[in-house]
Formats: structure tokens, sequence, C-alpha cells
């Protein structure tokens, strides 16, 4: 099992919880656009082998909350289109 497989299979319990009635909310979520510049930033620096390790732990905190809204994301939309059955 992939590293992203077993975290969706351990969060999937909590999105449930969570979720009902707010898959709207998650699923118009807009990305802070300063944020969305930095992580730009830090994804460029990372291509050319130049990030220092300060950077390079900021950069691996953001992808793996990237990694973890796109889960949030795909658990909305699959209660929502349960919802609309």
């Amino acid at each position: 099992m992939s590293i992203q497989a077993a975290f969706q299979r351990g969060v999937t319990p909590l999105l449930q919880i969570l979720l009902p009635g707010k898959e709207n909310a998650v699923l118009s979520i807009q990305p802070d656009p300063a944020l969305t510049r930095r992580i730009e930033h830090l994804a460029s620096l990372s291509t050319e082998g130049s990030l220092t390790p300060e950077e390079a732990e900021e950069y691996e905190g953001y992808v793996k909350a990237n990694k973890f809204v796109a889960i949030l994301r795909r658990q909305a939309r699959n209660l929502s289109r349960q919802l609309a059955k």
C-alpha cells in the first residue's frame, strides 16, 4: 500500500464525521494567493536543487498539507455525489 493510500485510509473515518453538511464549503475553498506564490517559489528552488534545509522542511510541510487537502476535497466530492443520488 502506498503512503498516500495508507494516509487516506487512516483519515477517512475522521472525514466521514467532519464532512457531512460541509461538502460545498470544502469544495469552494480557494488557496491564499500569497501562499501559492511562496509554494511556487519553493518548488522552483527545489527543482533547481537550491533549497536551504529550512526551506526544504517548509516545502515538505506544504506538500503534506496539499495531499491532505486533496484527500479532503476528494472525500467531499464523493459525499456530495452520494447525497445527490
